[in-house]
């Protein structure tokens, strides 16, 4: 664990209280339960900071030391924090005394928790800003999902109820494995099929033959009765707004390259050129959208959304003006809403279904789609990508 400097810790101390710093001026009264609560939100770090974060016991609101007397007895009762078992997992932490600003003041340092959520008597806390409160649906899933990042990707989580009869084999044997190995490879190893499916991790294993998420997408015969929000919502409005006229509209389910490919005939009927004969002896044929833009924004949207305690579909409404793509779940692991869309940094909710999604030739590369998709958009004239993200959703807005 790091041991931060004095300096480091002062200018913590007198810094604006956010959600990687509390202080106390004692540790009397209801403090205790206060400070076992804010040690519970730093563990979960819901802002994703990867930094140890601070509670100062011995200071006032401000900063301003409260001139409180730092005994052993005192850093031991802090100390039975981590122990005494009622923060789950048991938080990693440790409890100092410092002379800062010239004065005594005990320090509790919190590493974020590699198994959240962390819950302190049986509720999940966590820290926006200067404030604490309870988690909610949404971010006791985000927290969740940091724990799977850390073990198993929830794509290879099972679905209890369902079957390997509720697999297609002639999807599996006549598509997938011919695009996913070469023939010789495929001649050469006469595995069954229950080999060939959980070799592809599209069934828990051997032993176990129930299939995986990845493997209900990939070749499930209807993915959408296990997974109610996995499927393509589309509509073709005639405005600008969602209460205009719906010219078209299709709900693409079935295995993921069914549904892709539906959507895709879509974005292609209504994606019509427009002709300039104008501005030069050769007519330049152009289209509202660059096609590989769309596809690009598409693969994304399905590729990246969550499919854990959702129901929502990703949605793609086509407006006179735009187009608004919206998926379900917001950045995952290292990417963040800030740093969202900057070219290098990319994290995988779903890291299988990327191999899926490459087998089945939707992709080429990881990582690029939503820089291909900017400079066609740029090269064909359109105005520049607009992202808005938060922690729920991502809202992607193509313009003509």
């Amino acid at each position: 664990m790091k041991r931060l400097t004095d300096s480091e810790l002062e200018a913590l101390l007198t810094d604006t209280e956010s959600d990687r710093v509390e202080r106390k001026r004692s540790f009397g009264g209801s403090t205790p339960k206060k400070a076992r609560q804010a040690v519970c939100a730093f563990s979960n770090d819901i802002g994703n900071h990867n930094l140890p974060s601070l509670l100062f016991i011995g200071a006032e609101d401000d900063g301003v030391p409260s001139n409180l007397s730092i005994s052993d007895e005192l850093l031991r009762n802090i100390s039975h924090m981590k122990t005494d078992g009622n923060i789950l997992p048991l938080p990693a932490l440790s409890v100092e005394k410092r002379l800062l600003n010239g004065a005594e003041m005990a320090v509790v340092t919190v590493m974020p928790s590699d198994m959240p959520p962390v819950k302190y008597n049986g509720r999940i806390w966590v820290r926006t800003g200067p404030s604490r409160s309870m988690a909610n649906q949404q971010e006791e899933r985000i927290l969740n999902e940091k724990r799977r990042k850390k073990t198993l990707p929830f794509d290879l989580s099972t679905f209890p109820t369902s079957t390997i009869s509720d697999l297609s084999k002639t999807i599996f044997v006549n598509e997938y494995l011919p695009a996913a190995f070469a023939e010789d490879v495929l001649t050469d190893h006469q595995r069954t099929y229950e080999e060939r499916l959980a070799s592809c991790k599209f069934i828990e294993s051997i032993a176990n033959t129930t299939p995986t998420l990845l493997g209900l997408l990939a070749i499930g015969k209807i993915p959408q009765d296990f997974l109610w929000g996995a499927y393509i919502q589309f509509l073709r409005i005639n405005g600008n707004e969602l209460s205009d006229p719906v010219m078209d509209e299709c709900k693409a389910q079935g295995p993921l390259v069914e549904m892709l490919n539906r959507v895709e005939q879509k974005l292609i009927a209504h994606n019509r050129t427009a002709i300039d004969v104008t501005s030069g002896p050769v007519h330049n044929i152009e289209p509202l959208y660059p096609h590989v833009a769309l596809q690009e924004i598409l693969y994304n949207a399905v590729l990246h959304r969550s499919y854990e305690n959702t129901n929502a579909p990703v949605r793609i409404y086509w407006f006179n003006d735009r187009i608004e793509t919206i998926s379900p779940g917001g950045p995952y692991g290292d990417v963040t809403p800030e740093n969202f869309g900057t070219p290098g940094i990319t994290d995988y909710r779903n890291p299988n279904l990327c191999d899926v999604l490459k087998t089945f030739g939707f992709v080429q590369a990881f990582g690029r789609g939503i820089d291909i998709a900017k400079r066609a958009m740029s090269k064909n004239g359109n105005p520049a990508i607009e992202f808005e993200v938060n922690q729920s959703t991502v809202l992607c807005i193509l313009r003509r």
